[in-house]
């Protein structure tokens, strides 16, 4: 397989999770920006049918989904460390955080975001139960110990402490000290730092009064 790495962006998306990853990957990769105009033209809906970003490309593998990329970059190159190994304990708690992520809080946040109140009687149907119990099982997940799985930094907490940052920033998520420091650890590292850096100049170059972090 080659080991091109194609990865299909906006600055100001989700996208900027997956180049943090690839910074932390250390590999070379090439970013596609993308406009949002262009995600629904045929060129870039032969990547990803549903027109969205991000997406990568490795060799003749496409992979869409910000977890489903994390997952199989840390396992394409096992060397970054970037995922416990297969067959020890902590691979469970890397998958459990990594999804819980992806399922629950991104459910969560979401109809929250958007005033969708389940039902008491229904909540058993919600896949994440409540906005509440969320929060509380994130803030036992990332007290009293620096990283999710093992104590070594892993996708699991590069996805988790993305969806923190954002949703503490945009007002989606509450703040909580417990969590602030969480994401100030992660934010501080040199992967994320380079990642921001290229993205926000790409935010600035385009939209001067457009400053995010993700």
């Amino acid at each position: 397989m080659s080991d091109d790495l194609i990865l299909y962006t906006h600055p100001m998306s989700r996208g900027r999770i997956v180049r943090w990853m690839l910074e932390e990957v250390g590999r070379p990769y090439r970013a596609e920006i993308l406009d949002f105009t262009a995600l629904k033209q045929p060129a870039y809906l032969g990547i990803n049918p549903m027109g969205k970003v991000p997406a990568l490309r490795h060799g003749e593998s496409v992979v869409t989904e910000c977890a489903a990329i994390l997952a199989y970059l840390a396992d394409a190159f096992p060397d970054a460390g970037l995922a416990p190994p297969p067959g020890i304990a902590e691979r469970g708690a890397y998958y459990r955080w990594l999804f819980f992520a992806a399922g629950p809080v991104e459910a969560a946040v979401l109809n929250t975001a958007l005033g969708v109140d389940v039902p008491p009687e229904r909540k058993g149907m919600a896949g994440y139960g409540s906005m509440a119990e969320v929060l509380d099982t994130l803030e036992g997940a990332v007290s009293g110990t620096e990283y999710l799985a093992g104590g070594r930094f892993s996708a699991a907490d590069l996805y988790l402490g993305s969806h923190l940052g954002w949703g503490m920033q945009f007002g989606t998520i509450p703040r909580r000290p417990a969590f602030e420091a969480y994401v100030g650890r992660l934010y501080g590292r040199p992967a994320a730092l380079r990642a921001s850096e290229i993205d926000d100049g790409l935010v600035a170059a385009s939209n001067p009064a457009g400053h995010v972090r993700a």
